[in-house]
């Protein structure tokens, strides 16, 4: 199939879930698609990395938003147009007089839009819409408002009903729609006009790569966090880690070490490394290493949809895992089989101690966990699934 795909980003490096995610379907989908990948930069030194995008798209085209999201132009124009914030940060009109000359020179069987707020760069068409939710967009917001300061609120308020409002619409205007769990399919079906055609495509995990470093001798009793710091339940899980959970993680076991990993860290998260026992090191080059030099990952996210990397690359990497529901929601795991689960800052802390000083129990979890993703997640299977469904929704186009 000839399909074109348009992306809130350009697929690599890999810094975040949506890049991962979109790198690995990319290199298993080219051995079967003609793929013609539209991607969004914020900096032109991106263009570096389209090469490697190259070895599976047939062609490549990148077109710049601005730098930083908050911008006068881009509240200027939120406060002026129906969209919210997070489309017109993202909106680039170069794109749409883009997609409409490959429309026209091209034959495409099936348009793929990463992203609700990649919708509005799409003329109207006949050729079949894929939209693929990594995560329930306005959901997320909503959770952070309710901890925003009092003067935010109104504003918040208003961009949040933009968003509820357009995410929902791009719902019901998509052929498909894809989300990354049971739970978001069943959330979402409330709000279409036509049920059956969301799907779960789950993300996955490249259970080959994360086994091939084998676990390095820690000298200290090491607790991992790793998620990138660009989306806003991560800076939340970290700030509830660092205040509420490890203070009694430290003074169970005094030379207990947290390690924060993950892309582009905020001056209050930096700031952690003041407080005894904590180490941020924000982006490393190979995320194996982190796993390879923990004891453990944790995972206290509190808000937020959609299927977390950190979760299944940890399992895939033999690290053992403590976790909140909502880090785990929609993976089918087991507590106390493939990760040890709770919700209250006291019962995170309990969890971790145990495990730092059960040695068997870390082992059990370790293991258990890396079947379990090899059997459900490794990104071979779930490409498969994503495929399914591009040949049926390929083969027809629009009445």
């Amino acid at each position: 199939m000839n399909i074109l795909m348009l992306t809130p980003y350009l697929p690599y490096p890999l810094l975040s879930g949506g890049q991962i995610r979109t790198y690995n379907l990319l290199k298993k989908l080219s051995k079967k698609h003609k793929i013609t990948l539209f991607a969004l930069i914020k900096d032109h030194q991106e263009k570096e990395h389209i090469p490697e995008l190259a070895k599976y798209c047939s062609e490549i085209q990148v077109f710049k938003r601005s730098s930083t999201p908050f911008t006068l132009k881009n509240i200027l124009q939120t406060g002026l147009s129906s969209y919210p914030f997070l489309v017109i940060r993202n909106h680039v009109p170069e794109v749409t007089t883009a997609v409409k000359k490959a429309l026209a020179t091209n034959t495409y069987d099936l348009i793929h839009a990463e992203t609700f707020y990649m919708m509005p760069h799409l003329p109207k068409t006949t050729i079949p819409t894929l939209l693929v939710e990594q995560t329930i967009e306005y959901v997320g917001y909503e959770s952070y408002a309710k901890k925003a300061p009092l003067f935010l609120k109104p504003f918040l308020a208003i961009d949040i009903a933009k968003i509820k409002h357009w995410e929902m619409y791009y719902w019901n205007t998509a052929d498909s729609l894809i989300v990354m769990s049971d739970e978001d399919k069943s959330y979402i079906q409330q709000y279409v006009k036509n049920p059956e055609k969301v799907e779960v495509v789950a993300n996955g995990v490249d259970t080959k790569w994360f086994n091939e470093k084998s676990e390095k001798k820690v000298k200290k009793p090491t607790v991992l966090f790793v998620g990138t710091f660009k989306w806003l339940p991560n800076v939340e899980a970290v700030t509830f880690l660092a205040e509420k959970v490890w203070p009694a993680i430290r003074a169970a076991i005094p030379d207990a070490l947290l390690w924060i990993v993950g892309n582009a860290p905020t001056e209050k998260i930096l700031s952690y490394q003041n407080t005894p026992g904590i180490k941020v090191t924000g982006t490393i080059p190979d995320i194996r290493d982190a796993f390879a030099g923990s004891d453990l990952l944790i995972a206290p996210v509190l808000s937020g949809k959609g299927t977390r990397y950190k979760v299944l690359e940890a399992m895939a990497s033999g690290t053992p895992i403590v976790a909140t529901h909502t880090a785990v929601e929609g993976l089918d795991v087991t507590n106390t089989v493939h990760a040890m689960i709770a919700d209250e800052p006291e019962q995170l802390a309990e969890q971790v101690v145990t495990l730092l000083q059960n040695k068997d129990l870390r082992k059990s979890l370790a293991d258990k966990g890396r079947a379990f993703v090899k059997k459900r997640y490794d990104w071979s299977l779930i490409a498969d699934e994503l495929d399914s469904i591009y040949k049926k929704f390929g083969t027809t186009s629009r009445d």
